[in-house]
């Protein structure tokens, strides 16, 4: 009998490159077109005129291959990889993603997050009413501030035998890990490896539109513990449901019924305080740069790398860290990005391939944005906008990457919110949304299956346990995205 094998979703790179071989093919069947310009004299920006699209009249399909600069099939890579400025996509926002990865590299590598993070579970973990909202609001933090989402695998093995030991189970343990990550993730107002790259395709401001995403991420974390709070007073009041919860095939070892054996203990040290204070100030400093300065993506960048120097020079001197073992972190932090950056510019491609985002320059784009605003255009701008959502959020079980999934997608939806009426804020909301929130259910999402597997959940009993939570996102998602479009998010 042949072993069964378990079918994977392809790669990122594979699903992109047959992705740019269908817009090459398209080219020579689709016309292109264009729109006429102009320049709204109380903005400074270029807007397009209503009605002025025309298809171009000389206009041929891509080649294989071309040469001295010209584009084809196959020079998508390197064009799309080398194509826009330090301002944006695609070169500026590769360096970011590359900067600010090997910055976070050293900053995790110190572990004075972690070490932080287990000495405020050990400090709260006899108080349980606040123990739970600590730990939700805390990952939710971590997931808004610097995209975490796989690091929650580690956490979920630190709290399992604890969460046990005081009456729960591992369904809680990934609600205020993993899950709780994600809602921040998805209502996150500066995630450098989500938000921050959406916008920085769409042309906008990084960390625009920061006041509605707080207010969103604080009603997103609210009710999330509220659901956890209410989940795990079931499971304490019901011990039945400690079993019921788990993988049949899967066995707990641990020695659930000793408390003492799974008290956690950490130790906070004076460097891993000097670090957090660091790195607290240092988001500030962004912030305040973005707010009160307008920083953008060079100085953005700049500063991340500008806090990962600080963070390794303390490691150093406490010696946390050899100065080689800083230099190994920040290039295993950056080497862990290069992918999510690579399909950032390399999706570019997909865009150059067909005729560039000009639009009063002649491209297939045009045509297809044209059309897709000629059918959405008949709907109320509201219901475009939660379409948008929609897209984004069945998209995502196909590419579970927000890095990768918004240089795929923000290329289109930035412009077609343009031909439809709507800020760009609007496409960015609706991409962030879409790709978070899904990650929650999604088999293809390697964190969560990481997570259910150190907390010894099957996937199919998570399913049927997270369905109506995630009824209850998606309502909240497009009550959001509503509010949005009433208000003219920009």
């Amino acid at each position: 009998m042949k072993p069964q094998t378990v079918r994977e979703m392809p790669d990122a790179f594979i699903i992109l490159f047959f992705v740019v071989m269908f817009a090459a093919i398209a080219t020579h069947f689709i016309p292109a077109g264009f729109f006429e310009v102009t320049i709204n004299p109380h903005t400074n920006k270029s807007e397009l005129v209503a009605g002025s699209f025309q298809f171009a009249s000389q206009y041929q399909g891509v080649p294989l291959f071309a040469e001295h600069g010209e584009i084809g099939f196959l020079n998508f890579a390197f064009e799309g990889m080398v194509s826009g400025d330090k301002w944006g996509s695609s070169i500026g926002v590769m360096m970011f993603i590359i900067i600010t990865g090997g910055a976070f590299g050293i900053i995790m590598q110190t572990q004075a997050i972690d070490n932080g993070i287990l000495a405020l579970i050990a400090k709260t973990q006899k108080f349980e009413l606040a123990f739970i909202p600590i730990l939700f609001v805390l990952f939710s933090a971590g997931g808004a501030i610097f995209g975490m989402g796989e690091e929650a695998i580690a956490f979920c093995i630190v709290l399992l035998p604890l969460m046990r030991a005081i009456g729960y189970n591992g369904i809680v343990t990934v609600l205020v890990t993993y899950v709780a990550t994600q809602i921040g993730f998805a209502a996150s107002w500066m995630n450098p490896f989500s938000v921050a790259i959406a916008q920085g395709i769409a042309d906008l401001p990084l960390m625009s539109g920061l006041q509605f995403r707080v207010v969103m991420w604080c009603i997103f974390t609210l009710v999330g513990v509220v659901f956890t709070m209410r989940y795990a007073k079931q499971v304490k009041h019901n011990s039945g449901l400690l079993d019921d919860h788990l993988d049949s095939h899967l066995t707990i070892h641990s020695d659930t019924d000793s408390s003492a054996e799974n008290t956690l203990k950490a130790n906070i040290t004076l460097t891993d305080i000097l670090i957090l204070t660091t790195f607290a100030l240092g988001i500030v400093w962004v912030i305040w740069g973005v707010i009160a300065r307008g920083y953008y993506i060079p100085e953005l960048a700049s500063q991340f790398f500008t806090l990962g120097c600080l963070v390794g020079i303390i490691a150093i001197f406490s010696g946390r860290l050899k100065v080689n073992a800083v230099a190994d972190a920040f290039k295993k932090g950056a080497m862990e990005l290069l992918p999510a950056a690579m399909i950032v510019g390399m999706a570019k491609g997909i865009v150059i391939i067909l005729g560039g985002d000009q639009a009063n320059t002649p491209s297939v784009l045009n045509t297809l944005l044209y059309y897709t605003g000629l059918f959405l255009g008949d709907l109320p701008k509201t219901i475009s906008a939660v379409c948008m959502y929609l897209f984004q959020s069945v998209f995502n079980f196909f590419i579970a990457s927000g890095s990768g999934q918004a240089a795929l997608t923000m290329p289109i939806m930035a412009p077609l919110s343009d031909i439809l009426g709507l800020p760009r804020q609007i496409a960015v909301l609706a991409f962030q949304l879409g790709d978070g929130l899904t990650n929650i259910i999604i088999p293809t999402s390697a964190a969560l299956i990481g997570c259910l597997g150190v907390a010894k959940v099957d996937w199919f009993v998570w399913a049927k346990f997270i369905w109506r939570f995630m009824l209850l996102l998606a309502v909240i998602s497009i009550s959001f995205i509503v509010i949005a479009v009433s208000i003219n998010l920009s």
